[in-house]
């Protein structure tokens, strides 16, 4: 996955938000961000579990 050019994507984001967003919209825009991100690339490593698995350890039917 290439790595964006952080202060664009930045300023990508600013520019979706409502002229009257907050401080806290901003950071949730960076979170989710963020977080969009890391799973994209657990993903792409190999680093992810099964549903399968899951619904197994959590005792529910697969």
């Amino acid at each position: 996955m290439a790595t964006p050019n952080i202060k664009e994507e930045a300023h990508r984001l600013i520019e979706k938000l409502p002229a009257n967003s907050t401080w806290e919209d901003l950071v949730h825009e960076i979170y989710v961000r963020q977080t969009i991100e890391a799973g994209l690339a657990d993903s792409q490593a190999g680093r992810t579990t099964g549903v399968e698995q899951v619904r197994s350890s959590f005792g529910l039917p697969v």
